[in-house]
């Protein structure tokens, strides 16, 4: 199993930039293909960015693409998402989740971390 946590989310002004940081407990954390998440208020869960397992491979949706990146560190235990040239719809509460080998969904979460984009 893996326990994560995120961190960095915050108020900024549209045009700013924001890293996200989730942390992963456990040894096997390469192991797990890695998302980012969002949920805008009144809106669904949507994903925002996965990782491959060795960090080679990432997708973005098409709303961040060019804009947001993902990135890992394994031997951190350490899932990023840098978030530049911000717009106020980018405002939604941001989870990292966890898939393991074989896992059909994401069944691991973080509590979420607030990112708020002003106009």
């Amino acid at each position: 199993q893996v326990q994560l946590v995120e961190s960095g989310g915050g108020l900024v002004q549209a045009g700013d930039s924001l890293r996200l940081s989730c942390a992963a407990s456990g040894r096997t954390f390469s192991s797990y293909v890695m998302a980012w998440f969002r949920q805008a208020p009144g809106k669904e869960r949507e994903v925002v960015a996965i990782i491959s397992r060795d960090g080679t491979n990432a997708n973005y949706i098409d709303a961040v693409k060019g804009r947001f990146t993902i990135s890992r560190d394994n031997a951190k235990n350490t899932v990023y998402l840098q978030m530049n040239s911000l717009k106020p719809e980018d405002t939604a509460v941001y989870y990292c989740a966890a898939q393991a080998i074989s896992a059909t969904n994401y069944g691991y979460w973080g509590q979420g971390t607030q990112v708020t984009v002003s106009s």
